[in-house]
């Protein structure tokens, strides 16, 4: 059940944060200011060289002034086997 972090969801994920960053107009180091990290770990986190656990991926969508139950819900519609 483990997930890697070239997985389709964390994927899917990594490209909704990205562009709920970019509509939002913030740049990487604006996010990263925001969230109190270096810019380095936002980079990583939008091209899926690092993961978020649960409670980051909290702080990361307040941060972004998004529900974090939006980007659950990416998750969960990428996930293929929770369709059948």
């Amino acid at each position: 059940m483990r997930y890697s972090r070239n997985s389709k969801p964390y994927r899917d994920l990594a490209t909704w944060l990205k562009s709920r960053r970019i509509d939002q107009g913030m740049t990487i180091r604006d996010l990263a200011e925001r969230l109190e990290v270096h810019h380095s770990i936002v980079g990583k986190i939008e091209t899926g060289a690092r993961k978020l656990d649960a409670l980051e991926l909290v702080e990361y969508c307040f941060a972004l002034n998004e529900n974090p139950e939006d980007a659950v819900a990416i998750i969960v519609k990428s996930i293929d086997w929770l369709q059948n």
